[in-house]
């Protein structure tokens, strides 16, 4: 027995919405910050992050839909797991505010962060990416297409945060 084509239907529109959501926040920011002089460093992967990341859900969902259902209990830690992953990512956004983009973008007069979960982790938004992918992996059951789509993006990820890095490296270190 599988789960529902229903069941996987909703996750995918559940974390799609949230996507959506979250591409025109960055959108919005996006402009306010080129408008402030803001530079995007050459060789980033948002080409490919833009594709992997939702790609990556829809084939957990196909996965999922199509395999064995997972014991209820890695269905409920799933949904856990990616609903503190969610609030873990909104609190980074938070932190950032209209600094916050899916690009990465440095205004001329930028510090580094170091409040709210940027006092603990160097990069809690991937942190909270990783813990989407896992925990929708869990929810569905995507035993073949969760692993996979979690090495690729955490393959970017890697490439991202140093493109990052680089962009942020003659920064000082300051509040947020």
């Amino acid at each position: 027995m599988t789960i529902s084509l229903t069941f996987a239907g909703a996750c995918v529109a559940i974390a799609g919405a949230a996507m959506l959501g979250e591409t025109l926040l960055s959108a919005r920011n996006e402009r306010r910050l080129r408008a402030r002089g803001a530079v995007e460093p050459a060789a980033d992967v948002i080409g490919a992050m833009q594709w992997a990341y939702p790609g990556a859900f829809v084939a957990m969902a196909i996965d999922g839909a199509i395999t064995d259902p997972p014991p209820l209990a890695f269905v409920v830690a799933g949904g856990a797991v990616f609903l503190l992953a969610k609030g873990l990512k909104y609190w980074a956004i938070a932190t950032l505010g209209e600094r916050w983009t899916f690009r990465v973008l440095v205004p001329p007069d930028s510090v580094r962060v170091r409040s709210g979960p940027y006092a603990r982790l160097s990069h809690p938004n991937y942190v909270a990416v990783v813990g989407e992918l896992i925990g929708f992996q869990m929810l569905l059951g995507a035993l073949l297409a969760g692993p996979i789509a979690l090495l690729g993006f955490v393959w970017l990820l890697r490439r991202r945060i140093e493109v990052e890095e680089r962009a942020l490296g003659g920064r000082p270190p300051g509040g947020g």
